[in-house]
């Protein structure tokens, strides 16, 4: 058997060549697999920035043109290792110890993640309803299948953050729990990355939190459904959901211990007062703590039957309230960092009169992001919208801020409609 593998330069690169080996190890580089397919001159710019030459598979990706500079012959053939387990568990402390391990420098522009970022998005919001619906049905999970379809979204947020969370503002309303599913896994995803932790924890984050309150499909509608204050007998059976799900968890396969604890703690409040096991403190998982601010500020920004979505920056505030009582003050002031001062989807309006919706972020100017203008001073609105960077603004002789954040729904202005 021979494995063609040849060496190039990465300068001799080509989208569409499959890179099967590096000059260098794998870890910490931005490529979660071993192995990776050049998608984009992007990917062979960062793949520049971390060694010389490469290998690449002729059999899985395009053949370089001319004589191979390098055909490498199967040594004889060695014991096949054991399959490498998908899931890998992870300690609590080993995860504390982790935060800021990994960097995430912006791979790719805005823009140019959109059409990847698009295609994440739908496949898994596509596999978060199948999958929610099954269990609705009373059918049985695959949770491996859970942790392939959120590699997608995870891999496009570590490239740019921006891009992904902006299609999941201003996605088509739906059932709720299939939009706090998704909502969720991401904003998990996105908090792993803004602290450091590694790639993979990254999509263990993700997929833990895709199946937070996946128990409440097993309960009474109408329980869901209710506008009105629960009695006792009410909040007990709401309150089961988190054991619940961790037995429909449990079926579906075998799940580490860290993932099981995001769904298990994500309602422990931090002075002991949560559910279901009154836990206090550091008593409480770190990833727990984590779903815990994810799940509560994706819940308060979401149309739910007895409330209405709140602006981000009043979510923000309710968080930062709750600090040291229902939430660890430290994931808090981490995650209002990593949302910024405002958070993509929010509306604002402009020191112009204009009223804009925030795109991007600029890590350097957290009060100067990207926005997209919507309306002329009047709020009528645009009938071409036009993106606006507030950073480069700051700068000209015209220059042009944010004056206030708005309410959803502000001067009759849905997003949602408006780009969809």
């Amino acid at each position: 058997m021979t494995l063609d593998e040849r060496r190039l330069a990465v300068r001799e690169l080509k989208v569409g060549m499959y890179v099967c080996r590096l000059d260098r190890p794998w870890e910490g580089t931005p490529f979660l697999l071993q192995g990776v397919l050049i998608e984009s001159e992007d990917d062979i710019r960062t793949l520049d920035g971390l060694c010389a030459h490469v290998f690449v598979d002729v059999e899985r990706g395009l053949a370089p043109v001319g004589p191979a500079l390098q055909v490498l012959d199967a040594a004889p053939p060695k014991p096949a290792a054991p399959p490498k387990p998908r899931w890998r568990a992870y300690g609590n402390d080993e995860i504390s110890a982790l935060q800021g391990a990994a960097t995430y420098p912006e791979q790719i522009e805005f823009e140019q993640e959109l059409p990847q970022a698009r295609e994440a998005h739908a496949q898994a919001a596509a596999f978060a309803e199948r999958v929610l619906d099954d269990v609705r049905e009373g059918r049985a999970i695959a949770v491996e299948e859970v942790r392939g379809a959120v590699e997608p979204m995870v891999r496009s947020l570590v490239r740019n953050a921006d891009a992904f969370l902006w299609l999941d503002a201003l996605r088509a309303r739906g059932a709720y729990e299939y939009r706090h599913a998704l909502s969720c896994s991401a904003l998990a995803a996105a908090f792993g990355r803004h602290v450091g932790l590694p790639q993979e924890l990254l999509i263990d984050m993700a997929s833990g939190a895709l199946l937070l309150d996946v128990g409440k499909l097993r309960l009474d509608p109408d329980l869901l459904g209710s506008n009105t204050a629960y009695d006792d007998d009410a909040r007990r059976r709401m309150q089961a959901h988190v054991e619940q799900g961790l037995a429909i968890v449990d079926a579906g396969g075998a799940v580490p211990e860290h993932v099981r604890d995001m769904i298990r703690t994500h309602h422990e409040w931090i002075d002991g007062s949560g559910y279901p096991r009154r836990l206090e403190g550091d008593a409480i998982p770190l990833l727990g703590r984590v779903a815990a601010v994810v799940d509560a500020y994706d819940a308060m920004t979401s149309e739910r039957p007895h409330q209405p979505a709140a602006a981000q920056h009043v979510a923000l505030q309710a968080l930062y309230r709750g600090r040291g009582s229902q939430f660890a003050a430290e994931i808090v002031e981490q995650f209002m960092q990593c949302m910024s001062v405002y958070p993509i989807g929010a509306l604002v309006e402009l020191s112009s009169g204009e009223v804009a919706i925030v795109t991007a972020q600029n890590a350097a100017r957290r009060l100067q992001p990207r926005v997209m203008v919507l309306t002329d001073p009047d709020k009528q609105v645009l009938s071409q919208f036009h993106s606006l960077d507030l950073m480069v603004r700051a700068n000209s002789d015209d220059p042009v801020r944010i004056a206030s954040a708005l309410a959803p729904g502000a001067y009759g202005l849905d997003p949602v409609d408006l780009f969809l």
